[in-house]
Formats: C-alpha cells, sequence, structure tokens
C-alpha cells in the first residue's frame, strides 16, 4: 500500500468520525424513565421506591409529600413554603450535608407538593434518615425558631420583589386566578408571610405532613435489609392521617379583559399574555408543552425584536388546571404591538397548521430539556413519585409521548385553549410612560389607581299625575 494511500484512508476515517460526531450531537438527549423500583409500604401508609445498587458509595433520598402551596390559607401564601423551611431550620444540619458529605439538603415547595432531597454517603444512611426523622416527626415550631425563619424568608422576598420580572409574573398570575390558589405566589409574600402564624403552621403540619400522603424514593448502595430496618424504626413512628384532603377548589371567575398596567421603574417593560391551560393529569400535558415552544418561536417571528429580548412561552400544568403564559421584555414602544402580535399567534395556530420544521425544532428543544433534567440523579425517580401526587395510572416516558405529538394533535389543543379564551394581560413598567402608549390603543387599568366613575344617565321624568310605573 502506497504512502499516499494510506493518507487517504486514514483521512477518510477521520472525516467518517467527525461526521458520525456531528450526527450523534445533533439528535436530541435520550432518556428513559427509570427501571422498575423495588415497592415497598410500611405499617403507617409511607410508600417506598427503592433503586438499590450494591457498591455504590452514595445515597438519594427524596421524600414527596404531595401537598403545597394550594393549600396555603387565603391571605397568608407561602405558608407551606415556610413550613418546608422550618423543617430544618439549623443551619449546622445543611452543612452537615454540603461539608462534611460532599452532598446537599433543601425543600422544594410547589402549589402540588412539598419535596425534600438528601444526598449524602451510604455509610451515613441511619444519620440521614435520622435527619429526616427529626425534621417531619419534631419539627421545631417553638415562636422564637418560627419568628427567625419567617422574618428570614421575608428578606428573602423582599430582595426578590424588586424584579420587574417576578413582578409581572405574579401579576399575570393574579389576573388570570384571581383568589384561585394558583392566583398566589407559591413561596409567598412579605404581606402574607407577614400574617402567617405559629397556630397556622401547627394545623398544616397536623393536615398534610403524613405518612400516608407521601412517597420516600431510595437510590444508592444501602441494602434492603438494612434500609428497611432504618425506615421501620425511624420513620414507622411517622403519624398516618386519618383522611387526606383533596385538591379541590372553587374555579376562577374569567379574568378582566383590560390590560393591567403595574408600576415598576426601570428602563424596560415585562409583557405578559395567559389563558388557561392544562392539568398535569391531562392527556393534553405533553402536547401543551411542545404548542408552547411553537408559540415561542412563531412569537419571535412575527417580532423581530423579541429575538434579541428575553422571551418566552411555557404551559404551567398543575394538579388542577394550570396556565399558557408568554411573556418577554421590551422598551415601551413594542410593548402594545408585542402583545397584540402574541394574540396573533394564539389565532394562528388554531387556523394554520404546524409545519414539519416547526414542530421537529419544538420536538427536539423539548426533548432535550426534558432529557438534562432527567438525567440528574436526584431527578431519576421523578416519574415514579409523578404517579402518586398526580395520581397518574403509570409512570410516563416523557420522551415517548412528546415523540408520538403530532400537528393535528397541536392544532386541536390550539383550539381548545385558545379559540374562546378569557385572556389575561400584563405590561410592568414606568406608568407615566405606559398609559400615553396604551391610550386609545387597548382598554387598560392602572393598578392601585382609582377608575373614574362613568356618569350615570339621569332618570326620565314622568309626567305629573302618571301612575303608570312603565
Amino acid at each position: 500500500m502506497t504512502q499516499s494511500l494510506r493518507l487517504t484512508l486514514r483521512f477518510c476515517a477521520f472525516a467518517g468520525n467527525i461526521l458520525l460526531c456531528l450526527a450523534l450531537a445533533a439528535q436530541p438527549l435520550r432518556a428513559q424513565i427509570p427501571p422498575q423500583p423495588e415497592r415497598e409500604q410500611l405499617l403507617n401508609g409511607l410508600r417506598l421506591l427503592l433503586w438499590l445498587k450494591p457498591g455504590s458509595q452514595d445515597v438519594i433520598l427524596k421524600l414527596q409529600i404531595n401537598s403545597g402551596a394550594a393549600f396555603d390559607l387565603a391571605g397568608k401564601s407561602g405558608q407551606m413554603a415556610l413550613l418546608g423551611d422550618l423543617l430544618f431550620p439549623d443551619p449546622a444540619t445543611v452543612d452537615f450535608f454540603t461539608d462534611e458529605m460532599d452532598g446537599k439538603l433543601n425543600v422544594t415547595v410547589t402549589y402540588d407538593s412539598t419535596t425534600i432531597t438528601m444526598v449524602g454517603k451510604v455509610g451515613e444512611f441511619e444519620q440521614i434518615v435520622e435527619v429526616l426523622r427529626n425534621g417531619l416527626l419534631a419539627t421545631q415550631l417553638t415562636p422564637e425558631v418560627v419568628t427567625r425563619m419567617r422574618d428570614a424568608r421575608i428578606k428573602t422576598l423582599r430582595d426578590l420583589s424588586v424584579a420587574p420580572a417576578e413582578v409581572a409574573d405574579r401579576a399575570i398570575s393574579a389576573r388570570l386566578f384571581g383568589d384561585f390558589p394558583y392566583g398566589r405566589p407559591a413561596a409567598g409574600s412579605p404581606e402574607d408571610l407577614a400574617r402567617v402564624e405559629r397556630a397556622d403552621l401547627m394545623l398544616a403540619r397536623e393536615r398534610f405532613l403524613n405518612s400516608n400522603n407521601a412517597t420516600l424514593a431510595i437510590i444508592g448502595g444501602v441494602t434492603k435489609l438494612r434500609a428497611m430496618r432504618t425506615l421501620r424504626q425511624l420513620l414507622g413512628p411517622w403519624r398516618k392521617s386519618e383522611q387526606i384532603v383533596p385538591t379541590t377548589f372553587r374555579q376562577p371567575t374569567p379574568p378582566d379583559a383590560r390590560t393591567l398596567i403595574v408600576n415598576v421603574p426601570g428602563p424596560s417593560v415585562e409583557v405578559r399574555l395567559a389563558v388557561r391551560g392544562v392539568s398535569r393529569t391531562d392527556p393534553d400535558f405533553h402536547t401543551a408543552e411542545l404548542l408552547a415552544r411553537v408559540a415561542q418561536h412563531r412569537w419571535q417571528a412575527t417580532t423581530p425584536e423579541l429575538a434579541r429580548q428575553p422571551v418566552f412561552v411555557r404551559s404551567d400544568a398543575y394538579a388542577l388546571p394550570g396556565a399558557f403564559v408568554m411573556g418577554a421584555t421590551v422598551n415601551t414602544q413594542l410593548a402594545v404591538d408585542s402583545l397584540a402580535n402574541a394574540r396573533k399567534v394564539l389565532d394562528s395556530l388554531t387556523t394554520t397548521p404546524v409545519t414539519p420544521d416547526e414542530l421537529e425544532r419544538a420536538k427536539t428543544e423539548v426533548i432535550n430539556e426534558v432529557s438534562a433534567q432527567l438525567s440528574k440523579p436526584e431527578s431519576f425517580p421523578d416519574p415514579w413519585l409523578d404517579m402518586n401526587t398526580y395520581h397518574l395510572s403509570e409512570a410516563q416516558d416523557q420522551i415517548a409521548l412528546l415523540r408520538s405529538v403530532t400537528a393535528a394533535d397541536i392544532q386541536r389543543v390550539a383550539n381548545r385553549l385558545f379559540k374562546t379564551a378569557n385572556v389575561a394581560t400584563v405590561v410592568a413598567g414606568e406608568t407615566l410612560q405606559l398609559k400615553p402608549a396604551l391610550q386609545g390603543r387597548v382598554p387598560f387599568e392602572v393598578f392601585g389607581e382609582i377608575a373614574t366613575p362613568t356618569p350615570s344617565p339621569k332618570p326620565a321624568t314622568k309626567p305629573a299625575g302618571n301612575n303608570n310605573p312603565f
């Protein structure tokens, strides 16, 4: 074989490898649902999901309690989030996980659930479960601890509440849902948290933090014998509830059709448009996720300036029907046009079928995001935890369900959500600049301003002596 031929073959092989790598990189990340776990249940009703890996030095515990911020008392948003803070109020507990075990401990409270994630070493398994036990069974609800943790959460929220995007997100939720639980921020507001009392937290703990309202997933090198012995000993005494509180609320009234102006200082304007969406258990849940991505691409195409600005469209799905939200950061001159174009996009999705390129692009982006999320070790059991939180019949292979969505499905769901939708719109920015920009173009009201009453017509004067009331 000549030298030139060898060089040619090597070059071809090298080029082939490059093309193969590029082809693999272009493919969306793959993720499947985890393999079937071993299932157990303690006598107190606590459900267990076990993925045991002999030889592994790490262990993950993920406890999901199927009650969240949707159960906050009216006028006291953030109550369940504060209760989550109070499960592990001692900073030394968090330091134990982060410093000594190179792991982590956090509590996440959504509208639908309270989730405790604990990552540590197998050798400390019993101590990890004991920390969990103390948080659940011996929650520190003394007046001093409650006051300290409440003040800390209020300070955090006040530091965050100045962000215009956060203000706009809260405003559109309140506009769309009103007094419905999803109209309140799951993390709470400083004003509402100041009204949360110790007795409220004690009642919430009694009603919702119960063993038969929760599922514990364990992944790692602990043996089943050791795991079950430890769980029975430490979590077996966890109180069982006689009745689990169902997620049922009176449906919200339709939102005000006027655009709400919220005064926020700054050079830019946050625009939001929202309609009612689907629930997490809805068969159209995955279609709505792809519909949101197609809507985002079309919105950016109709308003080229949005390509250079923060923009999103998302389908927020909860235990009950959630919201389909469009949002962007623009300047004052573009605020009205951006909202108008957003409405045009919703209309186009009901009349103009999604093209194959639009659908494939949306699938690739959403599948990559879902795959990246599921690839995180602590997210491994999420499909199985969702079964219990949302009463699904089986753990869902989200990738397969996303891939199965067709263009006809997209248009059908668009018609379902947008055809006769009550639309809520919000613009958050400088009121003095926004009012002239909206004047004469769209009906609006300003948050906090008392509208000028419309004069009532004078009643007709009846002729004297006429006793006929009609």
